[in-house]
């Protein structure tokens, strides 16, 4: 992923997390914030979550991979 991809995801991560902030009450911004990633992690197959602990724990996720 290119830096200016990498930019361009977090700004609109930035924008959408601020207009969940105006339009929602705090609590169900964040329960969206937190809650998309934890159910897109459960949706995961055993293998798949298996695999991504593999990935994770030889530090190939995450920022610098």
């Amino acid at each position: 992923m290119s830096n200016a991809a990498i930019w361009g995801a977090v700004g609109a991560g930035v924008v959408g997390v601020l207009v969940l902030n105006i339009l929602l009450p705090f609590w169900l911004s964040v329960l969206i914030v937190l809650g998309i990633p934890v159910a897109g992690y459960f949706m995961l197959d055993e293998s798949q979550r298996r695999r991504l602990k593999g990935i994770n724990r030889r530090r190939r996720l995450g920022p610098g991979a």
